[in-house]
């Protein structure tokens, strides 16, 4: 069976300054999922290392440096489906856990339930996962940028990470600080099967970023997913969900598929995209920003 696995950081306009902040911040993510799925571990646990990088670098709108809601807080949304039982975790709204994604795969093996506020604090705390004081979530950038209202282009959406392990095993993750400015107890489509991921070990599995609001009309994970019948490429799936969004409502999305053949996809309608994937047919991980950057480089490998 191949391994694979795709991360994204999020549909976006990335400024130049930031660039290398987010290659490198993908491709950390891809190496620490990569070198569980490696040492035989599982697609849940190889999900979870590589979005725990995300939710630890400010680079990213999700965990520590998550965007600030309109009390001036953090709140998160985080969750994980895995395609072979269709199990699934899920937390939103949640305040002073470290790695919102640490406690979505934990309820997903313990008992499949979406757990908000001081529910679901109380859950991660009770089964171990990581806590701490509200105000540690809250970056410096994040806390100027909110006390001087500044508007924010680089940083208004998900990361995730699915991945495919040796026992063909697929799993979907999504994490997310929401929107800047949210109304507080604002959930988006980021904890939604079906919206913000969505897995079938007999399809593929899929994870989405951007305006929640757009992406749970259409429910664009399961969307995306079904246009794998009849062994659609995962780059086509992913392309045909966001037209489908593109066509129905308004707003920036995108999303990364996966199919049980290890195949890789992502397609997004926003400016920048930050994705970064690792399979068993390639000697390294790849992280882009743009897709024409992924298209130049197939170019290049075949003209070797």
């Amino acid at each position: 069976m191949t391994l694979a696995i795709i991360v994204h950081g999020g549909a976006k306009t990335v400024p130049g300054e930031k660039v290398e902040a987010n290659h490198a911040g993908c491709l950390a993510a891809v190496e620490a999922g990569w070198t569980v799925l490696r040492a035989g571990g599982s697609a849940g646990e190889a999900v979870e290392a590589a979005i725990r990088v995300l939710e630890s670098d400010q680079t990213f709108n999700a965990g520590f440096g998550s965007t600030l809601n309109s009390e001036g807080g953090v709140e998160v949304d985080a969750a994980m489906m895995e395609g072979e039982k269709l199990s699934w975790g899920a937390v939103a709204a949640v305040q002073g856990v470290l790695h919102p994604i640490s406690a979505a795969r934990k309820l997903m093996d313990d008992k499949p339930r979406l757990l908000v506020a001081q529910s679901a604090e109380r859950f991660a705390a009770d089964h171990g996962i990581e806590m701490c004081a509200k105000e540690d979530l809250i970056s410096e950038e994040q806390q100027q940028e909110w006390e001087e209202e500044k508007e924010v282009v680089d940083r208004p959406n998900t990361v995730g990470c699915v991945a495919l392990d040796a026992k063909g095993i697929l799993v979907a993750g999504t994490s997310t600080g929401g929107t800047t400015g949210q109304p507080q107890g604002r959930v988006g489509d980021t904890a939604l099967v079906g919206c913000g991921l969505y897995a079938d070990n007999h399809l593929g599995a899929c994870s989405t970023t951007g305006d929640g609001e757009s992406i749970i009309p259409v429910v664009l994970a399961k969307t995306a997913i079904d246009f794998l019948k009849g062994d659609t490429h995962p780059d086509d799936a992913a392309r045909m969900a966001i037209n489908s969004l593109v066509e129905r409502v308004e707003g920036e999305a995108g999303c990364i598929v996966l199919d049980p053949q290890g195949r890789v996809g992502w397609a997004y309608n926003s400016s920048d995209m930050v994705v970064g994937y690792m399979t068993a047919e390639m000697d390294q991980p790849v992280t882009f920003i743009k897709k024409e950057e992924e298209q130049k480089k197939e170019e290049q490998l075949q003209s070797v």
